[in-house]
């Protein structure tokens, strides 16, 4: 009976030591896995005067494959399941960034701007080639709309005077055509009763050319000059169908021409007298959100529309006299004629005044000599000196200011998508636009400013909740 204690003692010792183990090798486990240890409170040594433990607990027991059992870790049936990382030597992989971040900010506002500038170009195309299949209509009613700027001061002024509207539409439509047609006919007249003379004067202009380019110093020899004739000659012979075509294209073309002027008269005469009504309709057409700012604009549109082609009338018709007096003084043939070329001619910006005084520079060289063509030249380019930098400023004013870069811009393109008639209603639509584009913007400055200080009047809308809170 005296080893029933020692024996008893030893085995207190060895299930403490077997205990620590166990408890180390289970934080070693918990290590590796990436949990925080847990640290178990260590048992209580046995003395050798405690009574011997019924059996050892199953939990104890060391598991074969060396991993702890389960009924050593916490019993926590709630807690969430853990999922463990990756081993330590798993390749690191990043996570994908959202595509939207990926691309560069300035990718991003070049493609926003790309694509919304191919609906405006794609919009810009169809509108070119719906106007382009109905060109003759559309030139037509620029037409109609030029002439009726230049014409409604005068219905204003008689039904000022006291005359009804339509009579005064009358008066002032049949007075302006016939203006017109008028200065039509006596051009034609003057130059079937030039022709003649003129005819032997070009003749006799060719003959003096052929006479100077064989004592010039160009070494051109008469051979070459009647080898030319002669090429000319052989050319249009050859070409005899085409010019027969050309021909029958030109009556095709004289009715479009009849048929154009018929419609812009009508034109002309429905919007002298009805105007005001036909702008009421379109606005009607116009989003009830967008109508006020449009409804201000047209007048300024229509007021720097009248001014344009007041302005141009004056001009040209000054050109035309101080050019027309010019030639005529220096014996030019058809200087009538020209001079109202030249005044036709004005209505298109930039080329129209090129292609004006070189004709009459033309006429007088053959008719009259070098000499007298350059003496014509000067007039030609001291008007037109007089016209750039005193009579657009002061006659057109600010009304219409317009860059000349777009005057060039607008007359070449006018003059691709409409030909003549394009180059002539350009300048007075990009000087249109200009001014409705100027007033729309301060129109919107405008209201924005008028909002804010409204918004600023107003009582601050977070007061009214907190009375409301406190009275309940």
């Amino acid at each position: 009976m005296s080893r029933v204690p020692g024996l008893l003692g030893r085995l207190g010792a060895g299930l403490t030591r077997m205990g620590e183990r166990l408890e180390e090798r289970r934080a070693e486990t918990e290590a590796d896995a990436g949990l925080d240890p847990v640290v178990l409170d260590p048992a209580p040594p046995v003395s050798v005067q405690s009574p011997p433990p019924r059996k050892p607990p199953a939990a104890l027991a060391p598991d074969p494959s060396g991993e702890p059992s389960a009924e050593m870790a916490p019993a926590d049936e709630h807690a969430p399941e853990h999922v463990p990382p990756p081993p330590s030597y798993a390749p690191a992989v990043s996570a994908r960034p959202d595509p939207v971040d990926a691309v560069p900010w300035s990718m991003r506002v070049a493609a926003a701007v790309g694509w919304r500038l191919l609906v405006l170009a794609g919009s810009i195309y169809v509108l070119t080639q719906i106007i382009s299949a109905v060109s003759l209509v559309v030139l037509a009613f620029v037409a109609a709309l030029l002439i009726t700027a230049l014409l409604q001061p005068t219905v204003a002024r008689l039904k000022r005077m006291g005359l009804p509207r339509g009579l005064a539409t009358a008066l002032t439509a049949i007075s302006g055509f016939v203006i017109m047609g008028l200065v039509g006919w006596f051009v034609v007249w003057q130059v079937m009763d030039n022709l003649d003379d003129l005819s032997s004067k070009v003749r006799a202009g060719i003959e003096e050319l052929k006479r100077w380019a064989l004592n010039s110093p160009f070494h051109v020899t008469e051979d070459q000059i009647n080898q030319i004739a002669k090429n000319l000659s052989d050319t249009i012979g050859a070409n005899t169908n085409e010019i027969t075509n050309a021909g029958l294209q030109g009556v095709t073309v004289l009715v479009e021409v009849l048929t154009g002027i018929l419609l812009a008269m009508f034109s002309t005469l429905f919007l002298l007298y009805d105007g005001p009504k036909i702008w009421q309709w379109v606005l009607n057409l116009v989003p009830e959100a967008a109508r006020p700012g449009v409804a201000g604009a047209g007048p300024k549109a229509w007021r720097t529309l009248t001014a344009y082609v007041r302005g141009t009338v004056i001009v040209a018709l000054i050109d035309a006299i101080c050019i027309g007096i010019g030639i005529y003084f220096l014996g030019v043939p058809m200087a009538v004629p020209l001079a109202v070329f030249i005044f036709l001619f004005a209505f298109i910006p930039l080329v129209g005044a090129v292609v004006s005084g070189a004709l009459a520079v033309v006429v007088a060289l053959v008719t009259d000599g070098v000499f007298n063509a350059l003496m014509v030249l000067l007039v030609v380019l001291a008007v037109q000196q007089i016209e750039g930098h005193v009579l657009q400023p002061f006659i057109l004013g600010r009304a219409v200011r317009v860059h000349p870069l777009a005057v060039v811009l607008s007359v070449a393109a006018g003059g691709l998508v409409g030909g003549i008639g394009g180059a002539v209603v350009a300048v007075p639509l990009v000087a249109v636009t200009n001014t409705v584009v100027g007033y729309l913007r301060k129109y919107s400055r405008e209201n924005a400013l008028r909002s804010a200080r409204a918004i600023e009047g107003a009582p601050p809308a977070a007061a009214v909740p907190a009375v409301t809170a406190d009275r309940e």
